[in-house]
């Protein structure tokens, strides 16, 4: 029996995982599969637990791709993922388009979204931004640093794609709605880690992030808010006291049956809330 083993990596976390039993030469008639696609959210969370589990379950094949919440709702809905990556509700109008479909939605952990800066910008005196800052320099009012207390620079506001579920839940605190215009954006970005990279190579750059892609570059802010500087941390999360926070989740068109349930129960086992954990979120119970 030949055992073969193929990672592809991106930006530190795994992004296609494939475990494949060649007996013989041929490949195993027998092997299960599991198709995952979705949230770059949630991804390192699925991509570590496929790993692990392949680890103890030879025979089964998982790969992981990103795409976005909306690729993860849209794919398992068409039937082409068996679990989707959501860090959002599923809209009203996914639900419309998907009439037919059983959506069941399993939370595993908290996130919360955070507005980051580039180092330089915070370093310069921008450590915490209101509401209505943040609403500002997304609508084009704000557009210099030196507004809200910072360096003599213009902002480099850096958005979303759309269907991005961090977007979703970003926009709904800065905007009150989900996907509203942006007209002061320089940039539309999509997967976190593309992101992340943007406004790490920026001296001037704004943008919206999970907080477990926060980093000595890319630093997150506090949000002011009654009186209150609320910084993004875990803490926070738990205690409810962050306004931009979110569940991030796993969906399947119906009950999760067969090793699909297997994969999904060990995520939320003891080892897989250490999973969650190392990945920057807070597990539920």
């Amino acid at each position: 029996m030949i055992l073969k083993r193929v990672y592809t990596f991106v930006t530190g976390f795994l992004l296609v995982t494939l475990l494949v039993m060649v007996p013989g030469g041929t490949a195993a008639a027998k092997r299960a599969s599991i198709r995952v696609t979705g949230s770059t959210t949630v991804l390192p969370v699925a991509a570590r637990a496929a790993r692990s589990f392949m680890a103890a379950h030879p025979d089964v094949r998982i790969t992981v791709n990103p795409g976005g919440s909306g690729m993860g709702v849209k794919s398992t809905g068409r039937g082409l993922a068996d679990i989707g990556m959501v860090s959002r509700e599923i809209t009203d109008k996914e639900r419309a388009l998907f009439k037919d479909v059983d959506f069941n939605v399993m939370v595993f952990a908290r996130d919360a979204v955070a507005c980051v800066v580039s180092s330089e910008v915070y370093e310069g005196g921008v450590k915490r931004l209101t509401r209505e800052e943040i609403k500002g320099i997304y609508s084009g009012t704000i557009k210099n640093w030196k507004e809200v207390g910072g360096p003599d620079r213009d902002i480099f506001v850096i958005d979303k794609e759309a269907h991005r579920g961090t977007r979703h839940v970003f926009m709904e605190y800065v905007f009150g709605e989900k996907t509203p215009a942006a007209r002061g954006a320089d940039l539309v970005s999509g997967a976190n880690n593309e992101e992340q990279t943007k406004v790490s190579q920026s001296n001037s750059a704004i943008g919206m992030l999970s907080i477990a892609w926060i980093n000595k570059d890319v630093r997150g802010m506090a949000i002011a808010e009654n009186g209150k500087t609320i910084m993004p941390t875990k803490d926070n999360i738990i205690n409810g006291s962050y306004p931009i926070s979110r569940d991030l989740t796993f969906i399947t068109n119906g009950p999760p049956q067969g090793v699909v349930k297997d994969f999904l129960d060990y995520i939320m086992s003891v080892q897989g809330r250490k999973i969650i954990k190392d990945s920057g979120y807070v597990p539920l119970k």
